[in-house]
């Protein structure tokens, strides 16, 4: 089960770290990333990498201000999304996610974390 956590409150222009811990049964996974929704909105993607750690994808509104990495160690994967300059648009529930081989949607999830950005 994939843990998410680092979110919290942060004025406008601060930056946040969010981790998730992926277990080993996420290894057969062809890509990892971050998704976001907003009260009354749809959930959106907002950075993904590949498994391998070769190609990352970020949403448009995002790109400059927040990078997603891959952390190896034994047994564990750990997938970050470091933000900066954070705006109010910002604020959402943020969710770890993977998405296992031959699959075209994402299949993982894990527990939301709230990150707040007051203006």
């Amino acid at each position: 089960q994939l843990q998410a956590s680092g979110g919290g409150l942060v004025q406008t222009g601060g930056s946040l770290r969010l981790s998730c811990a992926a277990p080993g049964r996420t290894f057969n996974s062809a890509a990892l990333a971050w998704f976001r929704q907003a009260p009354g909105k749809a959930r959106e993607l907002v950075a993904s990498i590949t498994w391998i750690g070769d190609y990352t994808l970020y949403a448009d509104s995002v790109k400059g201000r927040f990078t997603i990495t891959k952390h190896n160690a034994e047994n564990m994967v750990t997938v970050d999304l470091q933000m900066n300059s954070l705006q109010p648009e910002d604020t959402a529930v943020y969710y770890c996610s993977a998405r296992s081989y031959g699959r075209k949607t994402y299949n993982q999830w894990g527990q939301g974390t709230l990150v707040t950005v007051s203006s």
